[in-house]
């Protein structure tokens, strides 16, 4: 009888003890479960991976970024083209003008010396035919100063309106002044010079003064 009571009180004991052990089994699997899911919140969150739809706008926003661009860099050579020309037209009518200002200038002072150099020619003229014996001597001292006076008028761009007698009378550049019938002669030609004309370039600065035959 003391045998099976001691054997009863170890049946006891052991399933005491075995319960004792699933409770702790049980207490230390939820003690784990819990640190999981605690460290589990303290883990990086993970990107969700980009859907197609929102690569589609970003390379749509960087295609629409890059037209901008290049329209603006379009827009900007075309403003530049535009100034280089405008500068350059500028610069030509300004040389225009500038051009235009020195020949008006150099017409002006040379009318007014043309007077000197045909008083000059004329006292030439005078002395040539005198009978002075000191005619010889003023003659040459008259062409040295006429000579020096057609170069200051080659220097400035000037020459004389070529008018031989018989050669065309051109109106643009001479003027008649009277006229003669004269069958040596050709059909609107020139008879006499009375006056010499001048001319810078295209301009003429004094027509020449003729006599027109027929």
């Amino acid at each position: 009888m003391k045998s099976s009571s001691k054997e009863e009180k170890n049946d006891n004991y052991g399933k005491k003890s075995d319960a004792q052990n699933k409770e702790k089994e049980e207490y230390s699997n939820s003690k784990s479960k819990k640190t999981v899911v605690e460290n589990s919140d303290n883990l990086p969150e993970v990107e969700e991976q980009a859907s197609d739809e929102t690569v589609s706008q970003t390379d749509k926003s960087v295609n629409d970024g890059v037209r901008a661009i290049d329209q603006e860099l379009t827009d900007i050579k075309d403003r530049y083209m535009r100034i280089l020309a405008e500068y350059d037209n500028f610069r030509r009518r300004t040389q225009k003008e500038r051009e235009g200002l020195y020949s008006e200038a150099v017409a002006d002072v040379t009318k007014e010396w043309l007077s000197v150099i045909d008083n000059v020619e004329r006292a030439i003229s005078y002395a040539e035919k005198s009978a002075d014996e000191n005619a010889g001597t003023l003659t040459e001292g008259l062409m040295m100063i006429y000579k020096q006076s057609c170069e200051v008028l080659t220097k400035l761009g000037v020459e004389e309106i070529p008018s031989e007698v018989g050669s065309a009378f051109d109106p643009n550049l001479h003027a008649a002044v009277t006229h003669i019938e004269d069958d040596s002669l050709g059909d609107q030609c020139i008879a006499q010079v009375f006056l010499k004309g001048y001319m810078k370039g295209d301009r003429v600065i004094r027509h020449t003064l003729v006599q027109v035959a027929n």
